[in-house]
């Protein structure tokens, strides 16, 4: 297959890594981090973008080296062929290979504040809103799902009420990095704070399994033509309209 991923630079090296190691033909599109921070609607809107670009007639799907991201992709569309996404809440469900094991760490380590080699080298989150998650019951929220449901004035009012105080580092080490100067860096920023830090070992399995064509429904969502993303507040975490 010849595919076309389209991908937060926030995963620039473990895309590039999966990629060279894909079956199919892969080219790739990356987007700047800084969609996070514009608000859903538009974000959105430049995803629309940047998907209609595609030459349909040159590939046959494309990938979105994405996850919900709050609501950053609710509405997206597929046109005249499929979109290709994982089931997840955001990026750090990708970095840790499944969304049982990101809920399980942040349910047991609360106020996590997550650091990669993107994070790092791609530029910092420019508010604490723009990255931390929370959630109980098999649900994930964070600010930006919160609005969108809530609106913003109970959205501040059961963030404030319900998100966890930041009092750790964690740094995900993916295996594409090209020496310790990431994790240093995290590591000096915990101490800096006086924060706990703690390195996890990542897992790459969803970012291959996204760029190989493995996509097992119960772990990646299929758009096809005409359709379009919808939220779920469920285990599935997206759906189709």
């Amino acid at each position: 297959m010849r595919l076309k991923l389209i991908s937060c630079e926030i995963f620039y090296r473990e895309m590039c890594a999966a990629v060279a190691r894909s079956p199919h033909l892969v080219d790739i599109e990356f987007l700047p981090k800084g969609l996070h921070d514009i608000g859903s609607a538009k974000m959105s809107a430049r995803l629309q973008e940047a998907v209609d670009a595609v030459d349909a007639e040159r590939y046959e799907a494309v990938l979105l080296g994405y996850a919900l991201c709050g609501t950053g992709l609710v509405g997206l569309t597929a046109r005249s062929i499929p979109l290709v996404l994982p089931r997840a809440h955001d990026c750090i469900t990708l970095f840790l290979g499944s969304k049982e094991r990101y809920l399980e760490y942040f349910q047991n380590t609360p106020g996590v504040y997550f650091k990669t080699s993107g994070w790092i080298e791609r530029g910092e989150t420019s508010g604490p809103l723009t990255q931390l998650s929370f959630g109980k019951s098999g649900e994930c929220f964070n600010y930006a799902s919160l609005v969108e449901k809530y609106g913003e004035e109970n959205a501040q009012y059961l963030w404030e009420a319900m998100a966890p105080s930041y009092r750790q580092f964690t740094y995900i080490e993916m295996g594409v990095e090209p020496d310790d100067r990431f994790e240093r860096h995290s590591r000096d920023r915990a101490a800096e704070r006086g924060w706990k830090y703690e390195k996890l070992q990542g897992d790459m399995r969803l970012i291959d399994k996204l760029v190989a064509g493995d996509w097992a429904d119960a772990e990646f969502l299929v758009v096809p033509p005409g359709r379009r993303i919808s939220a779920r507040y469920d285990e599935s975490i997206l759906g189709i309209d």
